[in-house]
């Protein structure tokens, strides 16, 4: 346990420091099972940075693990896959960026699991599949398929049309996630829902390129449909 302690705070160090992906290198020989844990514990830390950088390191662990033995990482997935059940007790704040960022960096882990992580946003039917009622952990799934996009946008098409829908909600950052990752899938079926959003003030914390920053969702519906260009 104080093994654990001592590694967690040391991580914790590096996940604060401005140049923490730096600062994880200190890190990368240690075996992916050691660090999982501690990252899995700082994904619910109380500084909001901590907690993105420690999502996304834990995503990067996957990978790195998917390239020495795929089963493995199939596990840890199917953990990750565990938090976002009903039986976790809503455990899963940083889960899905977890498993985006997973499957950015590793392509058979794309193919296996990109599916699973779109099936969070789907509300058909009875909405008797994985769809997360939790706005705020929905919000979770927009930046992750934001981030799949961004790596592997054939991957995140066919869930283009719940995005566009998702340009409805009710929550304001899953308006902006969702506009966010039409932009970068140059999604012309969103135009119309696009142009609805541009005075929209709602605010969005969105992590991208390393950085957390504040924006709201007219100011990504306004970069969305740049990215598309002219009807």
């Amino acid at each position: 346990m104080a093994r654990f302690r001592a590694l967690k705070g040391g991580m914790r160090d590096a996940l604060a420091a401005d140049d923490w992906e730096t600062r994880l290198e200190e890190f990368v020989d240690l075996p992916e099972r050691q660090v999982t844990g501690p990252l899995l514990s700082l994904r619910l830390d109380r500084d909001e940075s901590v907690r993105w950088r420690a999502a996304v390191a834990l995503g990067r662990v996957v990978a790195r693990m998917a390239e020495s033995s795929m089963e493995s990482a199939r596990v840890l997935m199917r953990t990750l896959m565990w938090y976002l059940n009903e039986e976790s007790g809503n455990l899963g704040w940083g889960i899905p960026e977890a498993m985006a960022e997973a499957m950015a960096n590793n392509a058979g882990l794309a193919r296996e699991y990109h599916t699973i992580l779109a099936s969070y946003i789907y509300c058909e039917s009875d909405c008797d599949g994985n769809f997360l009622d939790h706005p705020e952990l929905r919000r979770g799934v927009f930046w992750g398929l934001g981030r799949l996009a961004s790596a592997r946008p054939e991957l995140v098409r066919k869930a283009e049309r719940f995005l566009v829908a998702a340009l409805n909600e009710t929550d304001g950052p899953n308006r902006g996630l969702a506009a966010w990752t039409l932009g970068l899938l140059g999604a012309d079926s969103a135009r119309e829902g696009l142009l609805a959003l541009e005075s929209d003030p709602a605010e969005v914390r969105l992590f991208r390129e390393g950085t957390l920053e504040t924006t709201n969702v007219g100011q990504l519906a306004r970069e969305a449909l740049e990215r598309i260009g002219p009807a």
